[in-house]
């Protein structure tokens, strides 16, 4: 079987020109809803992406599209430098960390205010860091690091850990940790607020929907205002309205994670050819597989290893993403520590076979594997094609891909019940740091022997765990420099042995927009910085 994407493509632009008017008044439609109007005159800015957002408070959203939004309504208390070093946003100066580690003293600023006007300080941060601790649905972002919140002056927050964290860091530049008013959130200190959110970024909330919301510039900001006078984001879950709508100039900008593969390559030729801006940002978010370890036939590791060894990456990444998504044999993206190496075997179809005769297959026998995509994720099926294809090609008599199309939010909402055998997933971590990538899909506060009863690798599906695999996860976030590269690269080589999840491929966001628009820019977690989009003059634009 071959992925005849290039027809696709052809076919695809054969039918834009007749979809255009029908994009145009989906587009149209979506921003009468928000009280927006299109006018070539206005400076306003509209940003089109795919996905709804159900929540907008940080306690609970996990969601690329949901943290892009809460990027710009919000303010971490620091954010990451392009040499990984901190930048102070809400914080006043870098954290002073006693010598044991344990002791964390923030300094805050002291000339910022919530959207409704109440001062930022100490109490209000320590509000907010214990409210997440209670209710918190995402544990992993903060673990069992932190033992107590206090507030040491006015202006002066003081962490208690557990333990010493390498990571904290780290997790101090995370957007889900951003600080809320105590007054607009005194009847949600334990409960979710969903549809509303008062904070301090440099945009406030005005309008909001699950498909539109409406951002206008706080006047009180306490940094650089925004260079536009406001955003409006669309979503729109048709594909191809999405393309339509910023190739007929509709929408100002597009995000990538909302169209398909042939639509990603479209516009990145457009690009090169001048017609569109294209920015990428860091390469941040994995594609991978999760196989279930803990139930037959993959409870057998040598079956999980055989399936490892008949996927090819490079020509999943040609057939999918005309290479725009990079193969990766790593579970830690390259640009972090402990990155940069590809531990996970390459394609190689002889070695599985031998695993899967090992155990009992190929003499009349197939290995049935049910693989899940996620189908409303274009990639995901054709991922999922493309791997059948290859195992249909080397090992046609000795195991077989089983596909079956599963709307997303029922795919995580089943997943740590056990539910899929084999499923394609992604992850963006919550912060830049090795910690945000191990700790969701390895840790484990109840193991027996390779089999994860309770905790995180539960949660994500796999069931399993390994020997020492836990005190190494504590380890590696304890040390710093190459003796924690030396422990990551321990994790990385027992979860590789242990097969239990195949990292497929290293995704960099990209977005597109007009040349009436400066090309977007990304910050180092791989979020657009909405604040700076910008329109040019018509001089500028034809230049």
């Amino acid at each position: 079987m071959r992925l005849c994407l290039s027809i696709a493509l052809k076919r695809a632009n054969q039918t834009l020109r007749s979809s255009i008017s029908f994009t145009a008044a989906l587009v149209m439609a979506a921003l009468t809803q928000t009280g927006c109007q299109v006018s070539s005159t206005s400076q306003r800015i509209t940003v089109a992406s795919a996905g709804s957002i159900s929540s907008l408070d940080p306690a609970q959203v996990s969601t690329v599209h949901s943290l892009q939004l809460l990027s710009a309504i919000g303010d971490p208390l620091y954010s990451l430098n392009k040499d990984g070093s901190l930048q102070p946003r809400l914080a006043a100066s870098e954290p002073t960390i006693s010598a044991d580690g344990r002791l964390v003293t923030i300094p805050l600023r002291t000339d910022v205010r919530f959207h409704d006007g109440t001062r930022f300080d100490a109490k209000a941060m320590a509000f907010s860091l214990r409210r997440f601790l209670r209710i918190g649905t995402l544990s992993y972002v903060v673990g069992d690091r932190i033992k107590a919140v206090e507030v040491e002056a006015p202006h002066v927050l003081r962490l208690e850990l557990n333990r010493r964290s390498t990571s904290l860091e780290g997790l101090l530049t995370s957007i889900n940790l951003t600080p809320l008013s105590p007054r607009a959130y005194a009847n949600h200190k334990d409960s979710f607020l969903h549809d509303n959110f008062v904070g301090t970024g440099p945009y406030r909330l005005t309008k909001f929907n699950e498909k539109q919301q409406r951002l206008e510039p706080f006047e009180q900001y306490w940094g650089d205002p925004p260079k536009n006078p406001g955003l409006d984001l669309i979503s729109l879950s048709n594909s191809t309205a999405l393309f339509g709508a910023l190739r007929s100039g509709e929408v100002d900008v597009l995000l990538s994670a909302s169209i398909d593969e042939d639509q990603r390559h479209a516009l990145n030729q457009q690009a090169k050819r001048g017609d569109l801006h294209e920015s990428v940002g860091p390469a941040m978010e994995i594609g991978y597989i999760t196989l279930l370890s803990n139930t037959a036939p993959l409870s057998d590791q040598r079956l999980r290893q055989a399936i490892a060894l008949s996927l090819d990456r490079d020509e999943v990444s040609e057939r999918v993403s005309y290479g725009l998504r990079r193969p990766l044999r790593a579970l830690i993206p390259p640009s972090l520590p402990g990155g940069g190496v590809a531990p996970w075997p390459k394609h190689n179809p002889k070695e599985a076979k031998t695993l899967l005769r090992q155990s009992g297959y190929c003499q009349g026998s197939q290995l049935e594997v049910p693989l899940t995509f996620r189908s409303n994720v274009p990639a995901d099926k054709l991922l999922a094609l493309t791997w059948q294809a290859q195992v249909q090609r080397d090992l046609a008599d000795c195991m077989v891909l089983k596909l079956d199309g599963v709307e997303s939010t029922t795919v995580y909402r089943q997943l740590g019940e056990g539910a899929f055998k084999a499923v394609i997933l992604d992850w963006l971590g919550s912060y830049p740091d090795p910690e945000a990538y191990l700790n969701p899909l390895l840790s484990c506060s109840n193991a027996e022997g390779h089999v994860c009863l309770d905790g995180e690798a539960a949660i994500s599906g796999s069931f399993w765990s390994a020997p020492g695999l836990q005190t190494a996860l504590q380890d590696s976030d304890s040390v710093r420099g190459a003796p924690r590269v030396a422990v990551l690269n321990t994790i990385e080589e027992l979860t590789v042995n242990g097969a239990a999840y195949i990292p497929v491929w290293l995704e960099s966001p990209r977005s597109w927009s007009q040349r009436s628009v400066k090309p977007p820019q990304y910050n180092r977690s791989g979020f657009l910085r909405l604040a700076e989009l910008e329109r040019v003059s018509h001089q500028q634009e034809g230049n």
